[in-house]
């Protein structure tokens, strides 16, 4: 049974997004930064989770770059401000993995594991078994499993999901709520 006191700095928090660290827009795409809102208490959140995890990637998906809704350029400018306030708010995202494929199979897109294995390779110290996904749909938990990892649900946006699952090992209401879980943890 995965218990957050195991975690250490060896380990790598995967970050969803959309529904995790900001707003989803319902049914539609962040196109620009005037469209992003974080979560409450979401940058400290990292903060807090940076003292304890020894990287933090965040992996993404982006359908609407495959759509041509947006471009590459658009989504840096959703990025660029992002990482920016979290550092202000002393945190550190150390990458961004995202998948603007249309395919659903697409080896990139997740559930497939393919941005897990592209942080692998970028970061060959990251142990996917000492790691966990954190996102809000169950594609995201399809991911952390078919990479090998454990598991966080957040409740953000889907809180009819069913838990237990066997694809979830810890649920949440928020980042926030699971951030100060595993700040309690390691008292």
């Amino acid at each position: 049974m995965f218990s957050l006191n195991q975690i250490d700095f060896s380990w790598t928090l995967f970050l969803d997004r959309d529904g995790v660290i900001n707003y989803e827009k319902k049914e539609d795409y962040l196109r620009n930064w005037n469209e992003f809102h974080f979560y409450e208490g979401v940058p400290a959140a990292i903060a807090s989770l940076n003292r304890l995890f020894g990287r933090i990637v965040i992996t993404t998906n982006q359908k609407g770059i495959g759509k041509g809704l947006m471009t590459a350029e658009d989504l840096q400018n959703i990025h660029h401000p992002m990482l920016q306030s979290i550092e202000k708010a002393g945190g550190k995202i150390d990458q961004i993995y995202y998948c603007p494929d249309l395919a659903d199979d697409s080896p990139n897109r997740k559930p497939q594991p393919g941005m897990a294995f592209q942080a692998k390779a970028d970061y060959p110290e990251i142990d996917l078994t000492r790691s966990i996904m954190v996102g809000n749909r169950m594609s995201d938990m399809k991911f952390g499993r078919n990479a090998g990892m454990h598991t966080v649900f957040l409740a953000t946006t889907h809180p009819e999901t069913p838990f237990p699952d066997p694809f979830i090992d810890l649920r949440f209401n928020h980042l926030v709520d699971f951030a100060a879980a595993c700040v309690d943890a390691k008292k």
